[in-house]
């Protein structure tokens, strides 16, 4: 299996660290985590960040012609996901694609999580296939995550799974169960769902190191947490409760996703500027 030193090819033009990386257009795939819910900007053209704005603002250092799509919907499962954007990733024409999938699927009750590996396998070829470096995310390990806990067993084969696929179409894989950070709480959103803004930072650094690449994210270490009594962590779990299960649990019953109605938020290919640069309809533009 080729690495993605052997990709850089030689006489890329070196960035100002001196080494540079071999992209110029990147799509990412998905679904709220690659959205970016949970790091509300409100500056952005979706309103959020994320860790793939993150990835793709340092991929867009030194290469001038660098151009970026995030076709992610939040609340999409897997078989959504790449019947909607996977024929209009590959139509974008990219040369490094990112692929987060199967998260909302396991969160349902008597998820298989080979079967969802299997559909997955099928699109990871095709992209591949393209000529694309493809970037797959597992699942990181939710054991002592609230309500997430309950399918750490489905993560963790899924895991398994997917490195399998990332050997026969020599992908990447960025390894979030191996990131022993995110087991911190204050990596989590208050939802306990999505990651925070420290979360997808501590995220975009780890698939820049997974892709090799140089730059420049420093590692943010988080507030220290304040004493919390027992009845207060209870009531902290009612309000939580209240707010964000219910209603999540609600949306299930109801066949609702939080992603009706959503578009994506960069649709199309356009450079990067940077943290909370919007985009005009059909052209970039810097504020």
């Amino acid at each position: 299996m080729s690495t993605i030193s052997d990709r850089l090819s030689p006489g890329v033009e070196d960035g100002p660290d001196g080494d540079h990386h071999p992209w110029h257009r990147y799509v990412a795939l998905g679904d709220s985590f690659t959205e970016g819910i949970g790091d509300p900007d409100q500056n952005n053209p979706g309103r959020h960040r994320g860790w793939a704005d993150r990835l793709a603002e340092e991929l867009s250092h030194g290469t001038p012609d660098f151009a970026y799509a995030n076709l992610a919907i939040r609340g999409r499962l897997l078989g959504r996901i790449l019947d909607e954007q996977l024929e209009p990733a590959l139509e974008l024409r990219p040369d490094l694609v990112s692929l987060s999938a199967g998260g909302n699927d396991l969160l349902r009750p008597g998820s298989d999580p080979d079967a969802l590996a299997l559909r997955l396998d099928g699109a990871v070829s095709r992209l591949a296939d393209s000529g694309a470096t493809v970037l797959l995310f597992n699942g990181p390990d939710i054991g002592s995550t609230p309500v997430l806990s309950a399918i750490r067993g489905k993560v963790a084969i899924y895991n398994e799974n997917l490195r399998v696929i990332a050997a026969r179409h020599d992908a990447v894989i960025a390894d979030m169960w191996a990131l022993r950070k995110l087991s911190d709480p204050r990596m989590w959103d208050s939802d306990r769902l999505h990651f925070s803004p420290l979360g997808h930072h501590t995220i975009a650094i780890m698939a820049l190191e997974a892709l090799n690449v140089r730059h420049s994210l420093e590692p943010m270490e988080p507030r220290p947490m304040p004493a919390r009594s027992w009845r207060a962590a209870r009531s902290e779990d009612l309000v939580w409760a209240r707010e964000y299960f219910v209603p999540w649990v609600v949306r299930r019953l109801r066949h609702k996703s939080s992603g009706d109605g959503i578009l994506a938020k960069r649709p199309t290919a356009q450079p990067v500027f940077g943290a909370g640069a919007p985009l005009g309809s059909g052209e970039a533009s810097a504020s």
